[in-house]
């Protein structure tokens, strides 16, 4: 787990870089230094210049960055590829290749040296790389399937830059305050988050999940997608599917466990990060667990983790999370994170990686189970909708025509309103925050649709049932802008690789074919039931059928307390009034605080992009550009008795 930074210069005659250029170059990559302290090597070239922070995991003494693998290749990787050992052994055999290494990033430079494009279903891992070949003066980068690793790249006159970070190419692009991209602020008010491939500088971009691409001087950028998802049922017999599952997931993280460093796993009370946990148990006993909560009551599962942590036998370390902790560290969350998230489970993360990282410099963790196995409730939303879909067109007319009229509030509008709504328009992805109506009042410019970045989404799946439909959605915008994301920058902002195994190949296929019935079955309100099932006799049978909490976030409570008077003191002294409504924004906090409605997801939103705003565009706000992380804090008057059981 590392940062990556390259710039190629357009000119196909160009010799060494300016000065001022590598000066720029190698503050851009000091920049992203928290991804990679253990070293940082910069190589520099006619007409190139390859940066490389690297946090050192496998082959600690070796492996160094940038990579030259023979005479035509300097190669930036950052991730992992977990069946490294396998491949070498057949590039050894089929190639007679050699290596000067014990690591993967020399094997994925032979991989691609001699499979080109095809060595990418071949790594099984996460990966973002560079390859600059020095023969023929092509550029060529490629993003794992899922989205696990970022890439972000950007096109000047002067050539191409590409990095781990959005940060990095900010100095050598249009100052962000001049260069808003609205279409993507638009987006961001519905999704929480800004959807790949856009960011909301309209010049920097994200090469997308599954996607690689190749640049040559003055011939641009040419992207090819090498992975789609594919969730297409198969005639399965429920305890093939399980066995298939557990398997597949078992393998999946006995090879995530591998390292030369400490690795240990996050915790929370439900059956995603316990299956993990309970799997790397059995591959590593003792391994060490982290969860976290808040002191507020009913926001904390540091109770479930601890009674998991005993019954897998392995020790929990939990972290307590105070009102005042999240004043001071967000302009750095949110700093760190580029483009604002309003997700406000990426804070508990913050400080629950914070934690971990003292004691582990690798962790694994939950994401992408709910995704692919059907975890979210919204998924039950077209079972309980099929007999409304099933009626006659002229029927379901005049029944969304009633529920127009009834009064807001009134039982059933809602339902007659969902089910007679088709569901291209009803499902925007796992979060909706601002519907366009309220985008309308609160936006001082028009944008375009949500539908821009889930048509063709529907599109690819016109053959499938809306199940899967809505995980094929989320598999592409929810899970790579928000989940993802978080989840990267949150940990790499302690130098922590965080490792998640459902988004592995083998799971993913064992996933893919299940059919909506095994997943979420009639007669039941559970989720991903099949891999409950699959986890029975392995995960402890308190956490195998408990309902998704996944870090809860006090975020009602916040907004009307100190943090609400903070939030209230932003919108008020925000120089995005140019954009957005911001008496509208107060007036939606002051119902919140009044308790006449919880307005707390929207006030958040726009909150966390007036932050972004701040610290980006009009510098009003800094943000130190490193954090010295502290020893674990004792025991607090606010946390004192969350922590009294767990003390050790």
């Amino acid at each position: 787990m590392c940062g990556l930074s390259a710039y190629f210069s357009s000119r196909s005659d160009a010799g060494p870089v300016d000065e001022p250029t590598a000066a720029a170059f190698a503050a851009a990559l000091e920049s992203m230094r928290h991804r990679g302290p253990d070293d940082t090597r910069i190589e520099y070239g006619d007409g190139y210049v390859l940066g490389f922070n690297r946090l050192a995991i496998i082959d600690r003494d070796h492996s160094v960055q940038p990579l030259r693998y023979g005479d035509r290749w300097s190669v930036v990787f950052n991730g992992e590829i977990y069946n490294y050992r396998e491949l070498r052994a057949e590039l050894i055999r089929e190639h007679h290749a050699s290596f000067a290494t014990e690591g993967d990033s020399e094997v994925l430079a032979a991989a691609f040296h001699y499979w080109g494009e095809a060595a990418l279903p071949r790594l099984r891992g996460m990966f973002a790389f560079v390859a600059y070949d020095h023969r023929t003066g092509t550029v060529h980068a490629a993003r794992d399937a899922f989205g696990i690793k970022p890439l972000y790249l950007l096109e000047t006159a002067d050539g191409l830059w590409l990095a781990s970070e959005r940060k990095a190419l900010d100095p050598f692009a249009a100052p962000a305050g001049t260069a808003l991209d609205r279409d993507a602020i638009g987006h961001y008010l519905t999704f929480q988050y800004v959807p790949d491939p856009i960011t909301l500088h309209r010049h920097i971009r994200r090469l997308p999940p599954g996607h690689r691409m190749t640049w040559t001087p003055g011939g641009g950028v040419r992207e090819h997608r090498w992975f789609r998802p594919s969730l297409r049922p198969l005639r399965l017999q429920p305890e093939v599917a399980h066995r298939a599952i557990r398997d597949a997931l078992r393998a999946s993280v006995r090879t995530h466990l591998h390292a030369d460093v400490p690795v240990g796993t996050f915790l929370s009370s439900g059956v995603d990060s316990s299956a993990v946990a309970a799997l790397a148990a059995e591959a590593r006993p003792g391994i060490h667990a982290f969860t976290a909560g808040f002191a507020a009551d009913g926001y904390s599962e540091i109770d479930i983790a601890q009674d998991t942590a005993n019954q897998l036998g392995i020790p929990l370390t939990p972290t307590v999370v105070s009102d005042e902790q999240v004043l001071a560290e967000l302009p750095r969350i949110v700093q760190l994170l580029d483009d604002p998230v309003a997700d406000p489970s990426l804070i508990p993360l913050y400080f629950l990686a914070r934690t971990a990282s003292q004691f582990v410099t690798v962790v694994l963790s939950g994401e992408g189970a709910d995704e692919l196995f059907g975890g979210y409730t919204i998924y039950r939303e077209p079972l309980s909708l099929a007999g409304v879909e099933r009626l006659p067109g002229g029927v379901k007319r005049g029944l969304r025509q009633l529920a127009h009229v009834l009064p807001e509030g009134v039982r059933g509008r809602s339902f007659l309103e969902r089910g007679t709504t088709p569901i291209e328009q009803r499902y925007y992805g796992n979060a909706r925050i601002f519907d366009p109506d309220e985008k309308a009042r609160l936006m001082r410019f028009t944008s375009e649709p949500h539908t821009a970045i889930t048509a063709h989404l529907y599109a690819e799946t016109a053959d499938v049932d809306e199940v899967a439909s809505m995980q094929y959605v989320d598999l592409h915008t929810w899970l790579t802008g928000d989940i993802l994301v978080k989840a990267d920058r949150m940990s790499m902002a302690h130098s922590l690789e965080l490792r998640v195994p459902f988004l592995d190949q083998q799971v993913y296929a064992a996933a893919a074919g299940l059919a909506t019935e095994l997943k979420l079955p009639h007669g039941t309100k559970s989720t991903k039931v099949a891999l409950r099932e699959a986890m029975r006799g392995i995960v402890p049978e308190s956490v195998r059928d408990r309902a998704k909490l996944g870090f809860p976030t006090p975020t009602r409570l916040w907004l009307r307390g100190v943090i609400g008077d903070w939030v209230d003191h932003l919108l008020a002294t925000s120089q995005t009034g140019h954009l957005l409504d911001l008496e509208y924004a107060r007036g939606l906090l002051a119902e919140h605080r009044a308790g006449t409605a919880d307005r707390s997801r929207k006030v958040w939103t726009v909150a966390m992009f007036c932050l972004w705003h701040a610290i980006t565009v009009e510098r009003t706000i800094t943000v130190p550009r490193t954090v010295t992380v502290p020893p674990p804090a004792p025991a607090s008057p606010a946390n004192e008795r969350l922590l009294m059981p767990y003390a050790r």
